[in-house]
Parts: C-alpha cells; sequence; structure tokens
C-alpha cells in the first residue's frame, strides 16, 4: 500500500512509535490501524474499543463490530487506498485549508474491471430523489447512490465509476460545487447534472446567467431549474 501510494499526491507512511533518540515521545496515535484477523494480537481488538479517531481495517473472518473496514484475502490494496484518500480528502476539505480537486487523487481500479452503470445523487428533497430514482430506473439504471455530506459524495467517487450524477446546487451544507466538478473530472464521459431553483425560469434573469456560466466552469453539463420538470429530466436522461 505504501508502495502504491509514493507517486500520487497522497502518500501514506507506517507510522512509529517513537521518534529519535533524545527527543519527546511521538504521543500522536496512527490514523489507520491494519490487523490481521488471524494473529494472537487480534484478540486485544475485540476486548477494547479503538482509541477516538483511529480507523481499524480488519483483515480476515470474525471482526468486531468497531472495525471500520473488513477485507478478506487476497487483499486489494486499490480499494483500500480509494477508502482512505476519501476519509482524507474529506477530513481537509472541511478544514477549509485544500480544495477537492487538489486533495483526492483519481481513484485506483483493478486491472479489467468494467465500469458500472449506477448513479450518484447529492443532496435533493425526498420527493426529488424519488423522482430522479424513478426516471434513471426507467432506463436501466438501478443501481442509485446518495449523499447528503461530503465525505459520504467523495466515499462514492472514489469506490466507484459513474455514468449519471445530480447534485443540488442550493444545497448549503454540503459544498456541491466542487463535488460535482471533482466528480466530472473522475467520471469525464458521465452526465454531471445540476439543479437549482436559481435556474429556474421564475428566477431573476441575472440569477439564471450567472448559474449558468459558474456550471461551466464547474464541468456541470446540465442545468435544470427548480420545481424539476419531469419532461426535461427525461430529454437529459435518455442521452444515458
Amino acid at each position: 500500500m505504501f508502495r502504491l501510494s509514493e507517486e500520487r499526491e497522497l502518500a501514506y507512511a507506517l507510522w512509529m512509535p517513537l521518534t529519535a533518540p533524545g527527543t519527546h515521545q511521538n504521543t500522536a496515535l496512527a490514523e489507520v490501524a491494519l490487523v490481521d484477523g488471524d494473529s494472537a494480537e487480534a484478540v486485544l481488538l475485540h476486548a477494547k474499543e479503538t482509541p477516538a479517531g483511529q480507523r481499524l481495517i480488519w483483515v480476515g473472518n470474525n471482526p468486531p463490530p468497531h472495525a471500520w473496514r473488513v477485507l478478506q484475502r487476497p487483499i486489494q490494496w486499490a480499494s483500500v487506498l480509494n477508502d482512505l484518500n476519501a476519509v482524507y480528502a474529506a477530513r481537509q476539505v472541511d478544514s477549509g485549508f485544500l480544495d477537492l480537486d487538489v486533495t483526492l487523487p483519481g481513484p485506483l481500479e483493478a486491472e479489467g474491471t468494467a465500469p458500472l452503470k449506477r448513479a450518484l445523487i447529492v443532496g435533493a428533497t425526498a420527493p426529488e430523489r424519488q423522482r430522479l430514482v424513478d426516471l434513471l430506473q426507467r432506463r436501466g439504471i438501478t443501481e442509485v447512490d446518495r449523499a447528503d455530506s461530503t465525505e459520504g459524495a467523495l466515499e462514492h467517487i472514489a469506490r466507484h465509476r459513474y455514468s449519471c450524477g445530480v447534485f443540488d446546487l442550493d444545497e448549503h451544507h454540503v459544498d456541491t460545487w466542487q463535488l460535482a466538478q471533482h466528480f466530472a473530472q473522475n467520471n469525464q464521459n458521465a452526465l454531471t447534472m445540476g439543479i437549482s431553483e436559481h435556474a429556474g425560469p421564475l428566477a431573476p434573469w441575472l440569477n439564471r446567467r450567472r448559474v449558468r456560466r459558474d456550471t461551466e466552469r464547474s464541468g456541470i453539463n446540465a442545468l435544470v431549474g427548480r420545481p424539476l420538470p419531469e419532461a426535461e429530466l427525461q430529454r437529459w436522461f435518455d442521452l444515458l
């Protein structure tokens, strides 16, 4: 895993519990613990919770309830990196220091893996989601992922290839603009759709012009106003 990551924007290294002789001991915890479930030490992980902020990746059977990921052999190291990248990038985005487009490299995929025909919906109200899901399913896209947070959306984008992504550009709790841009960069042949009340026919002309300009900069190739017009959605989804 360290070797796979060394040439990428996000690189991982082995955590060392002690610093150089003569200096203060490193009291920080490793952010990730990778544990072989068949090892003698693994029994300790069943007896106590992992420290706050640490994620446990368990290899083998009988994982403890607090395991973050459970892997079987042979380990798919590319998938492990994708999961770690998603969490790390989300943390940096929330800190406000880094942008999405530089914190999360493109996902690694196992050689020969075919892209899945699936869609991602980020934000949107429950009725809107249901309408979108119904329309997508009519066109054979039955795998539809939903996300209500930046971290959740990043994990989905890192783990899957998509043919369609729908982003609620009016959502104030999630940076859907950056997420849409990141999605478009990682799914270049996908339909990247933004929905916004500022793109609707009743919105002021200046607002409509501004949101269309911003979508072009973000890589969004379809913009639909609120309330969602079913006929327009059907025309876009017919292209999938």
